[in-house]
């Protein structure tokens, strides 16, 4: 995290957000709080879809162990990888290093215990989504001191694709507000 929080300092000149979906939320939340601690530097806002809060136990099956073609078997059923990938094997011979990786990082975070962060925090799940409930997303709302929205839109946990126009109109909606909190607070 320290390497990323590095390599974007030159960006921390102006308002920023993140949004991170899956692994990417985790990678978010933890980027803010390492940002928070090292820099004094809060984001506009955080946006995290489609994976429990970090202080949710995670108790899900091992994928990043299972052999081959188990572990690609398991990426079909999640939908998020393209059959035309899936059926490529020269393709899947360079990803499948990188999706075990994915899934070994999440499936090995362990959440570490910190203050709240200071910047709103929107969550995103999928109605459908099989991996992650209500609930799991709902603790979201213990990792920030500010605004927390959750909302659940249809889909399973790829809904970023079939719910993008909800989505992206939700993400404007709290953007713009954080914004205009953040220059109400500047002129005042």
């Amino acid at each position: 995290m320290q390497a990323l929080a590095h390599a974007l300092q030159p960006y921390f000149d102006r308002p920023c957000a993140f949004f991170g979906h899956s692994l990417g939320a985790l990678i978010g939340f933890e980027l803010a709080r390492a940002l928070a601690r090292q820099n004094d530097f809060v984001p506009v806002h955080l946006f995290v879809s489609g994976h429990s809060a970090p202080q949710v136990p995670n108790n899900e099956e091992a994928v990043h162990l299972l052999p081959e073609p188990e572990f690609i078997q398991k990426l079909d059923s999640l939908s998020g990888t393209p059959a035309e990938v899936l059926q490529n094997a020269e393709l899947m011979e360079l990803f499948l290093p990188v999706l075990r990786t994915d899934f070994a990082i999440n499936e090995t975070y362990t959440y570490t215990p910190g203050p709240p962060l200071e910047c709103p925090l929107s969550a995103f799940g999928g109605l459908q989504d099989k991996m992650f409930t209500p609930a799991d997303q709902e603790g979201w709302r213990d990792q920030t001191h500010n605004a927390f929205t959750l909302r659940l839109l249809p889909g399973d946990h790829f809904f970023l694709h079939s719910a993008r126009p909800l989505l992206l109109r939700a993400v404007v909606q709290d953007l713009s507000q954080s914004l205009s909190r953040l220059n109400g607070n500047r002129q005042s």
